[in-house]
């Protein structure tokens, strides 16, 4: 009786809106200099897809009512007010900054009309990410739902739908302390300065668009390049179709030039030839563009726009028995920051998209190859940045686990906690599963990395036989300064002393510096908390502060081109990653604050020594 009432109220349009509200910020923190570029009535209007393009889409971001009712009640009749979508609720920039508790539910309403020259297509619903488990209901019915906190889920909603205005309800759970869930940093209660925890983010935190498409339609392509044989493998996966009638075709482009075409039945994989191809470093990120057209019938029902690059990752030993990490059968010194992806502001969602670029060509600009993304899952439109400037992407896995007894109690020991239960196991690899899938064709992602100093961490072997199983073309570090087995491509070591050191070694691969550095400078007027935070080690100002960075660099460089051992053993770090892009809330070590407005130490001198690192092996030959 519950579940009929509520359908047919949202279905007689009974439901009552709160009273119109004036968005704007919530909260007194810092804000990025992109806070008063955030348009409510059209906030992120970019094409939130790069891999997989139409040009017709129609962009559902801006004002949804929403509510905080408890977590087994009906939709409420009466809204709470107004949340500026896809900020997440605890952000300022949603206009609400409110925490979800314990046994609460997070609940969004909308309306929207489908345009009159989509009529005969099928209308599909996509989210970039919700967190963490939504169900979504289209005029009352429902119509999907998905766990997952990190990835993109999509329905066809085409059934659903009337003439006229329709209603789009969302309901979110999000149990990020009580449940053990993959949450990366994120807390309910992160706690003060000293801590390493950050803000948590509930509900939708990416861009929810609609689609038009035929009823046959390309849903994924999946690419894979093949530099040993010069060719690309291209998997498209289709909706409606039969193969006796419906085909693909594929066409490969460069500049404008056409240099490869294929044709299959409709599922079949196909092989695109090119001779000569240009490859796609870090100095020369070289895309090539995709075109494919689905033809039913003879009738073409769907056209698309993807990209690819030709580029291979691999290792190997070189004559002095050091193992390399390598890029196109090169050796190449992987060299980057740890990017937490958060905002004071948006949290896990960036202002807007100028702004979502800005960290990564501050990279760029800094004289780095890499980005270590951790504990999170960025934007498709963040990998298609690193992917168009050129930088590679170590990609974590955000951990399991929860601020409490459990948590203190097996932070560290996860040989000796090697299993949680089968449905965590199991929501662990789901997720870790569709994240991997879906940016599998992105060619900047060179290494996945299912976890992080034992944060979380079971069953290492068998997950890192699953993340190969998902994907042979890329590295796996197995454990990022946590717990190592035999398993997995190279040995992370994390050491924040000063200098860096390189205290354990594998014959039988590379040897890379997971993390160092965590050098801090507060810059007053310019933190989350205004009383001094703790770091690994504060400094006065930005020339201290870039002394020791040029310092700590010089050690990583000698160390990368490799000492002896006590038994003679030339050993060498094969990669590093510096702590950190930014400021995050408690922690003042990053190349500039939280807020992006101050860059802490003399650019061109990191840039300097950042460059002489990435190309230390290039250099000696």
């Amino acid at each position: 009786m519950k579940t009929l009432i509520f359908i047919l109220s949202l279905l007689s349009g009974t439901i009552l809106k709160a009273q119109d509200t004036t968005w704007k910020p919530a909260g007194d923190k810092i804000k990025t200099p992109w806070a008063e570029q955030v348009n409510p009535e059209n906030p992120l209007p970019e094409y939130p897809r790069p891999m997989l393009t139409r040009t017709e889409w129609k962009n559902l971001n801006g004002l949804w009512q929403y509510a905080i009712a408890e977590e087994e009640a009906l939709c409420p009749t009466r809204f709470d007010g107004e949340i500026l979508v896809p900020f997440p609720l605890e952000s300022s920039l949603s206009g609400v900054m409110r925490n979800l508790d314990k046994g609460q539910a997070l609940w969004y309403q909308r309306t929207f009309n489908i345009p009159s020259n989509w009529d005969n297509k099928n209308i599909l619903l996509h989210f970039g990410a919700v967190d963490y488990h939504a169900t979504v209901y289209v005029n009352g019915i429902k119509a999907t739902e998905h766990t997952g906190g990190f990835t993109a889920f999509s329905a066809d909603i085409t059934p659903y739908l009337r003439k006229g205005e329709n209603v789009l309800t969302v309901k979110v759970l999000d149990s990020t302390d009580e449940k053990i869930q993959p949450v990366g940093k994120q807390r309910r209660n992160p706690g003060g300065p000293g801590t390493i925890w950050y803000t948590s983010v509930s509900g939708i935190w990416q861009t929810v668009w609609l689609e038009p498409v035929s009823p046959q339609y390309i849903s994924d392509i999946r690419t894979t390049p093949d530099l040993d044989n010069n060719r690309f493998i291209i998997e498209t996966t289709t909706i409606g179709t039969t193969p006796s009638t419906d085909r693909i075709e594929v066409t490969l482009s460069r500049n404008g030039r056409t240099v490869a075409t294929a044709s299959a039945s409709a599922g079949m994989p196909l092989i695109l030839n090119v001779k000569k191809p240009e490859l796609w470093t870090p100095d020369t990120p070289n895309l090539y563009h995709i075109t494919a057209t689905l033809t039913s019938r003879k009738q073409q029902t769907d056209r698309v726009e993807s990209y690819t690059a030709m580029r291979k990752i691999s290792m190997a030993q070189n004559r002095e028995g050091i193992w390399r990490l390598q890029l196109n059968n090169e050796d190449l010194f992987h060299f980057g920051p740890l990017d937490q992806g958060y905002w004071p502001d948006g949290l896990y969602t960036a202002p807007t998209d100028e702004a979502l670029l800005f960290d990564v060509q501050k990279t760029k600009d800094w004289g780095y190859n890499m980005i270590r993304k951790h504990m999170k899952v960025e934007p498709a439109r963040w990998y298609y940045f690193c992917d168009s400037i050129g930088l590679l992407v170590w990609q974590d896995m955000p951990s399991i686990g929860r601020s409490d007894e459990y948590w203190e109690a097996n932070r560290w020991s996860g040989q000796k906690h090697g299993s949680h239960s089968a449905e965590t196991e199991a929501a662990f690899k789901n997720e870790w599963e569709e994240i991997i899938n879906q940016h599998y064709s992105n060619p900047s992602i060179v290494v996945w990395t299912p976890f992080n100093e034992a944060w979380g961490q079971f069953k290492t072997p068998e997950v890192v036989e699953y993340t190969r199983q998902l994907d042979p073309t890329r590295l796996i570090n197995s454990a990022s300064g946590g717990n190592h087995y035999h398993c997995g491509d190279f040995i992370d070591l994390h050491d924040y002393s000063r200098p860096p050191k390189l205290y354990l070694h594998d014959t039988t691969r590379p040897v890379v510096l997971g993390e160092y550095g965590g050098l801090g400078c507060h810059i007053k007027n310019h933190r989350w908390f205004e009383s001094d935070a703790t770091t690994y080690v504060n400094y006065q100002d930005a020339k201290e502060l870039t002394d020791s960075y040029v310092k700590q660099g010089e050690a990583v460089l000698s160390l990368a081109k490799g000492t002896a051992d006590k038994d003679g053993v030339k050993v060498a770090y094969s990669a590093a990653v510096y702590t950190q892009t930014t400021d995050v809330e408690t922690e003042v070590n990053g190349l500039m604050t939280y807020d992006r407005k101050v860059m802490k130490m003399d650019e061109q001198r990191i840039r300097s020594i950042n460059q002489a690192i990435c190309h230390i092996l290039s250099s000696k030959k």
